[in-house]
């Protein structure tokens, strides 16, 4: 695990003004690979190459140092990640006369790209982000893994082409802040993230997952292509019974593959059912006691810690407890918001970086049940989107507009607290009788119908999710692999992904999801809708898969997830601060947003009204934007 830079200058600089610039890049991704780090640079007459790497090792302790070398020197690597089938893969080479130096499954990305070229890339089972550099070809390939576990952004300037880990490390190499890219900006403040392709610069962009850039050296043009996936042989479903063991072994199977480790390793255990199973599967192959870490709340209507207490005694782990209070997010949430680079709203990264950073001063990997609930169908938005198709064909839409109104103040919400009367409020206002109310109900920021009444003219976008709607053919979502579909290209890698990288990696501790595994992807994709869920009940044939592990109906109680109070937070710790983001000069100097609307929209939250998920979005855009431009 480790963060990857890389840049070509369009002229020759010299090898120390290379090694400066890269290493400078390197510097700002510490965190990311504090054990050991890399550089290599390329002088012709024309052009510079440099590539650098940090290093958090995890296996092949000892001659895993990168980068890596072809025998000839003529082909060189960096790269960010795991190969989890890379023994395999080695095994398959070395049958054919291939000889390798060390035991990195980095070597073996290298061999196999020496031997089949790109078509390699899709034989990989990881989270990656790679660059190779081939003399031979005078080109660099810089590729992505299939979900956007591991992240890579890039642009192109006048004098560069530039990709790294994180943003930090390319505003390092611009000479001035990008101007703000107006379909980020709509897309984070409907979302809270910004999926790929876009960032909050313009220019900027984020490579797609399952994707990779050829770049041409001499010519200075490149292209982005896709990974080629292999249409998965047809399973014989036969019944949901043999379904469920298949899905049970597929699980356990990820589990061992992802539990390689040199260095020790423990789980993320929430006591939902995604860690729950993660968390036994690890006990049940390990020969030793395994290590499980969890947080809890002082507030107690988001505290859940008993269910991972449950979990640990059955399993018999050596159970680690972390309680939040206001103090640890007084001490931690500017370094944490800041450490994105770009606006990010989803608010479970505090108490996420908060557990990844007491779980690394015991181990430096840990599994998570992370793309459980979009592999298995585990989203109440899955049942929204169903609730929203069956309503609007039953009433009719000027009935609902007449009781939506008096609905939604019965049940409005002074408190930050999630429960049924908040739940029912999110499904009544996802309502749509077009074909966006999918796009409405991902939308945990600000909606279509809001969006433009707090947005200046000039910085709103009537359809941000136009790109997405082209790329997966899906324009109006009616089913759950429809849904499923667009959560993998958005909220997943946008998201999710983004959360547990970031945080993780500024813990420099390694975070792997056994859920994440293109083998179940695709098994699942083949599966029922009726498998995934059943009525009401979500991850029906996981939950079944694994029943007889756990006390009888503990699978079936309901999770709240990682929520935080915010919206509380920001009445309190945080108040002075919001304060100062609503103040008259301020706003008007930005020209971005209405000011009359947005200060009202947060005095209301400030004086009672729950207005949490709008304030805590525009909150975490406004700490961005004072971080990086001055007024």
């Amino acid at each position: 695990m480790c963060g990857i830079n890389g840049f070509i200058s369009f002229k020759q600089e010299s090898e120390d003004q290379l090694r400066k610039k890269i290493t400078l890049m390197n510097d700002l991704i510490i965190h990311r690979g504090p054990d050991d780090d890399g550089v290599f640079t390329h002088v012709t007459e024309n052009t510079s190459i440099a590539l650098g790497m940090r290093r958090l090792s995890i296996i092949d302790l000892n001659s895993g140092k990168q980068p890596i070398y072809s025998d000839d020197k003529k082909i060189v690597i960096v790269f960010n990640g795991e190969i989890y089938n890379y023994q395999i893969l080695r095994n398959e080479l070395i049958s054919t006369g291939v000889i390798f130096k060390t035991h990195s499954d980095t070597e073996v990305i290298l061999k196999l790209y020496e031997n089949q070229g790109t078509d390699s890339f899709k034989k990989l089972d990881g989270m990656f982000a790679f660059s190779i550099f081939d003399k031979n070809l005078n080109k660099v390939f810089i590729a992505r893994d299939f979900f956007g576990e591991k992240p890579l952004y890039y642009t192109k300037t006048n004098d560069k082409f530039i990709w790294a880990s994180e943003l930090k490390s390319i505003l390092k190499l611009n000479n001035n802040i990008p101007e703000i890219d107006k379909i980020g900006l709509n897309l984070f403040f409907k979302l809270t993230y910004i999926p790929s392709p876009y960032t909050i610069y313009k220019n900027i962009c984020k490579l797609e997952a399952n994707h990779f850039i050829i770049y041409d050296v001499q010519t200075q043009d490149y292209k982005i292509c896709t990974i080629e996936v292999p249409k998965p042989l047809k399973s014989k479903i036969n019944t949901f019974k043999k379904a469920s063991v298949e899905v049970r072994q597929l699980v356990q199977e990820s589990v061992e593959s992802r539990s390689i480790s040199d260095v020790p390793i423990g789980t993320f255990l929430s006591g939902g059912v995604d860690s729950s199973i993660v968390s036994l599967c690890l006990a049940q192959m390990s020969n030793k006691q395994i290590n499980t870490f969890s947080v809890g709340f002082e507030k107690k209507t988001f505290d859940e810690s008993d269910k991972a207490r449950t979990v640990s005694k059955l399993i018999n782990s050596k159970h680690h407890e972390f309680i939040i209070n206001e103090k640890d997010l007084e001490n931690n949430i500017h370094d944490i918001l800041n450490n994105f680079d770009e606006p990010f709203a989803d608010s479970s990264s505090l108490p996420t970086y908060i557990v990844a950073s007491k779980t690394s001063q015991h181990v430096k990997v840990a599994l998570t049940g992370d793309g459980g609930d979009e592999v298995f169908g585990g989203y109440n938005k899955y049942y929204i989107g169903s609730i929203n198709h069956k309503y609007t064909k039953m009433v009719p839409e000027t009935i609902h507009k007449i009781v939506s109104n008096p609905l939604n103040y019965l049940l409005k919400t002074k408190d930050d607290n999630r429960g049924l009367r908040f739940k029912s409020r999110r499904v009544l206002n996802a309502i749509d009788y077009s074909d966006n109310y999918y796009w409405d109900i991902i939308s945990l920021g600000f909606t279509s119908k809001t969006l433009s009444h707090y947005l200046l003219a000039d910085f709103h976008i009537n359809n941000p999710f136009k790109y997405y709607k082209k790329e997966t053919g899906i324009n109006s979502p009616k089913n759950l692999l429809e849904y499923r579909a667009i959560d993998k290209v958005m909220s997943l890698e946008g998201d999710m992904l983004v959360k547990v990288d970031r945080t993780s990696m500024l813990s420099s501790l390694e975070c792997r999801s056994p859920f994440l595994n293109k083998k179940i992807w695709e098994y699942t994709n083949q599966l029922p809708q009726e498998y995934l869920i059943k009525g009401w009940n979500k991850k029906y044939i996981l939950k079944d898969a694994f029943k007889e592990e756990f006390p009888k109906d503990f699978l079936d109680k309901s999770k709240a997830g990682f929520g935080v109070p915010v919206g509380d937070w920001l009445r309190s710790i945080l108040r002075r601060e919001l304060e100062s983001y609503i103040e008259p000069n301020f706003i008007k100097s930005q020209e971005i947003f209405n000011a009359n609307a947005i200060t009202k929209l947060v005095t209301e939250h400030l004086n009672g009204k729950d207005n949490t998920f709008m304030v805590w979005t525009y909150f975490c855009f406004q700490k961005w934007f004072t971080k990086n431009y001055s007024i």
